[in-house]
């Protein structure tokens, strides 16, 4: 018998801790039941249909719904449900997925390890980054530096990685030997008037560099960055920003991690975020992207200098997880990765797709609400203003992001909120003219934000 949605609301009240939530709240007003998703669309349980502007959590690449998807897990479920990759090993799907992702990655980087979040990826690449300089017998060097504003994850290591205060004091972190620096490099909010875009973003290295010599060379490990930073705000990274750092990581022997948990399998127009800006990092997490969301599963890949230290170790490497590799999950990421190149959605009609949606995000800037618009690929961004002039915010922080965020919602569209920046991240699938729907129904609710905020 199929529950109504007050009592599915009921339920969850009853017995579910949901993530990042204020849980009276959400209680008192009862969660929105989400219960089917085709192509860019999902329908809840009132049947309402809203068109999903944020790609599930960044991830949906391939749409909802995709057979193709439903097939692979159903065929390799048929086949073998479960094995592990433990006790020396593996399965045909893991290894073929292992071998489709090296061939994506910048050259060098292929050598690859499977868990199931984005999170758990990035606390595995800690502690490769961590048992290499062991093994180079440089074992003092332990710190990484990260930036004010990032986001790595929620587990305990990837809270401490990221540069997000509301994650860590409630849990008394970051641990030890995690480091943030700013200025964020986001030119909007931090640039200066009297220096360029690019005079701000070697400004932005700079405080990198200078944060190693404050530590010292012999102690930091890596520096870890998302090539755009998403959670915290969708940052653009400034021109010649990566450069610079990967320059200022080859100085002083710091290794480069590429964090592409959101950047990842054709978000940015190439299949990572470190190709289109240009730069090679020595390490790179990845999930989101990697099965359109259909599975739960990420990955690190490692350059050559890494896996070799690794593979010619003495000393048992030991970490792992019960699902690093699972046979069914590997299969319908294979088959997304497959799926993304056969519809040239890191290719030809990807990037059509992208010059059309960011020529109507532009479209955007006139609006009373928007101080500026920016976007890579299918990513954008909007940060709303109570002044376009004076950059002059609605107060309290995010009060504008909420109430437009609320109005998506009641309009059909779903729109992330941070502070007083929204996000969109449409599934890769999606057609020009739904890009006409998807900014038809934003600026709709930006209209219904404005006349709730107006004096």
């Amino acid at each position: 018998m199929t529950k109504t949605t007050q009592e599915i609301q009921s339920i969850d009240n009853t017995h579910h801790l949901h993530p990042f939530t204020v849980h009276h709240e959400l209680r008192e007003a009862g969660p929105r039941v989400i219960t089917r998703g085709e192509g860019v669309y999902l329908w809840d349980s009132d049947g309402n249909k809203i068109l999903d502007g944020m790609a599930g959590l960044w991830c949906v690449q391939l749409g909802y719904g995709e057979q193709e998807l439903v097939d692979a897990a159903t065929d390799a479920m048929k086949t073998l449900s479960y094995y592990n990759t433990f006790f020396q090993t593996t399965t045909p799907h893991a290894t073929r997925l292992s071998q489709l992702i090296a061939e994506k990655t910048p050259d060098g980087l292929d050598q690859i390890m499977f868990g199931c979040s984005g999170s758990e990826s990035n606390d595995t690449a800690i502690k490769l980054i961590w048992y290499y300089w062991n093994l180079q017998g440089k074992p003092e060097k332990k710190a990484i530096i990260s930036r004010e504003r990032a986001y790595h994850g929620s587990t305990v290591a990837g809270a401490s990685l990221s540069g997000l205060p509301f994650m860590q004091g409630i849990f008394d972190l970051p641990l030890p030997r995690f480091h943030h620096v700013g200025p964020t490099p986001h030119y909007y909010e931090y640039g200066n008037s009297d220096e360029s875009e690019r005079e701000f973003g070697l400004r932005c290295a700079k405080a990198i560099e200078d944060k190693i010599l404050e530590l010292g060379p012999e102690n930091v490990a890596a520096f870890a960055g998302e090539p755009v930073m998403g959670a915290g705000g969708l940052m653009l990274p400034p021109e010649g920003y990566w450069q610079e750092v990967e320059r200022i990581c080859r100085k002083y022997d710091v290794l480069l991690w590429s964090d592409e948990v959101i950047c990842g399998f054709g978000r940015t127009g190439e299949w990572f975020g470190c190709q289109t800006y240009g730069y090679t990092p020595d390490i790179m997490t990845m999930a989101k992207g990697i099965s359109s969301g259909y599975q739960p599963l990420s990955a690190v890949a490692i350059n050559k200098r890494m896996s070799d230290a690794i593979v010619n170790a003495d000393s048992e490497m030991a970490h792992g997880y019960t699902y690093s590799g699972h046979p069914v999950v590997c299969a319908v990421a294979v088959r997304n990765l497959e799926l993304i190149t056969e519809k040239k959605l890191v290719g030809e009609r990807g990037q059509a797709t992208s010059e059309y949606f960011l020529k109507q995000l532009s479209l955007l800037d006139d609006h009373p609400l928007i101080g500026q618009t920016r976007g890579v690929g299918l990513l954008g961004g909007i940060e709303l203003v109570k002044d376009k002039t004076t950059r002059e915010r609605f107060s309290p922080d995010g009060t504008a992001g909420v109430t437009c965020r609320n109005h998506c919602f009641k309009s059909g569209i779903i729109m992330r909120a941070v502070g007083d920046t929204m996000f969109l991240c449409p599934p890769l699938v999606i057609t020009n003219d739904e890009i006409d729907e998807l900014f038809r129904l934003v600026r709709i609710s930006l209209d219904l934000t404005l006349e709730e905020l107006k004096p």
